[in-house]
């Protein structure tokens, strides 16, 4: 809680009154920041509203139907999506990947969604090695200083954008999951797992580097940091 409480608070996240979204996919990382998030709830001296989204591409192999009951048993209120996206995908993809095109696509459902249900903020599950690879890939490929960024505005201007776990490590989130025994769907995006990607390459590249150097991802977060509070909608 403590990386997150950090983040949340430093750049100004969550506000009293927010009313919450959280993108979950049923994965580690965003189970492991539903029950953060539900924890800050009952904890924070501000009042805000919580739930989640789940948005189903309609990818064989990705099961999340366990998630409603769940939600329920923890009292947080639970939105639905499904749209054929890997379908969509065949016919509307050009000069970009499978995995770009899904996350833009499962943006804007997520948007309608929150302006739908009455909601003004969006939180997502990406953590610090998420922002590291992010950062590599957009360097060694791209030519260019980016990552993603903690928190914005949408290009519309009505919904922010958040991600509380960027003080995060993943092996923090696998083993909160691993010790709370959260109900995770494995390889919760199964066409990104079907062959190596890009991301993973640099997360490869990234674990080799980190056994020599034990202060790698506290340097990478200090070269980041300026990058992390730009506003840019997307």
């Amino acid at each position: 809680m403590r990386p997150i409480g950090q983040a949340i608070a430093e750049h100004d996240m969550i506000r009293e009154g927010d009313r919450v979204v959280l993108g979950l996919s049923g994965g580690k990382d965003s189970l492991t920041l539903l029950h953060a998030l539900r924890r800050l709830q009952h904890h924070a001296p501000i009042h805000f509203e919580l739930a989640a989204l789940t948005v189903d591409p309609q990818i064989e192999g990705f099961h999340p139907v366990h998630l409603k009951n769940y939600l329920a048993d923890l009292d947080i209120p639970y939105f639905y999506e499904s749209q054929p996206i890997a379908e969509q995908a065949e016919s509307q993809l050009k000069n970009d990947s499978f995995c770009s095109f899904c996350s833009r696509m499962k943006r804007g459902i997520m948007y309608r969604s929150l302006r739908r249900e009455g909601y003004n903020v969006l939180a997502l599950g990406q953590h610090l090695d998420d922002l590291a690879e992010s950062f590599l890939m957009s360097a060694f490929r791209g030519g260019q200083l980016r990552t993603m960024k903690a928190h914005y505005h949408n290009r519309e201007g009505d919904i922010r954008i958040i991600r509380p776990m960027i003080y995060v490590r993943e092996r923090q989130t696998r083993a909160f999951a691993d010790t709370a025994r959260l109900p995770v769907i494995a390889d919760s995006c199964p066409a990104c797992f079907d062959r190596p990607t890009e991301r993973e390459h640099m997360k490869q590249l990234l674990a080799k580097e980190e056994q020599h150097n034990k202060t790698l991802f506290k340097s990478l977060l200090t070269a980041m940091s300026p990058l992390l509070s730009k506003t840019r909608a997307e």
